[in-house]
């Protein structure tokens, strides 16, 4: 599952600066962060419909959406994904709680 992502990650990478006509990732790159952003936030709302009708394929298919504008909001503010792999790995074996509480400190 990581590798498709990572993969998924270094293609949008090689995105930046490329062009808009032949890649949606670069059109939402030249549009900026902010909208990179809001297209994110837009398909976790579709996927959180879905989710919440009980539509598995289109939550399925949501959901995919939601990680590819995840890594492209990522990417639009140079934040790697190896970065948040590794702090998964960080946080793995910690309860949730536990972890929440630590990051208060």
């Amino acid at each position: 599952m990581a590798n498709v992502l990572t993969r998924l990650a270094r293609t949008i990478e090689s995105r930046k600066g490329s062009d808009e006509k032949k890649s949606y990732a670069a059109k939402l790159f030249a549009r900026g962060p902010e909208k990179c952003a809001e297209k994110f936030g837009e398909e976790a709302i579709e996927a959180i419909i879905a989710a919440a009708k009980g539509d598995k394929k289109n939550l399925t298919e949501e959901a995919a959406d939601v990680l590819f504008h995840l890594l492209v909001m990522l990417s639009a503010r140079d934040v790697k994904w190896n970065d948040v792999l590794d702090e998964l790995k960080r946080r793995e074996g910690t309860s949730g709680i536990v972890e929440k509480q630590s990051r208060k400190k």
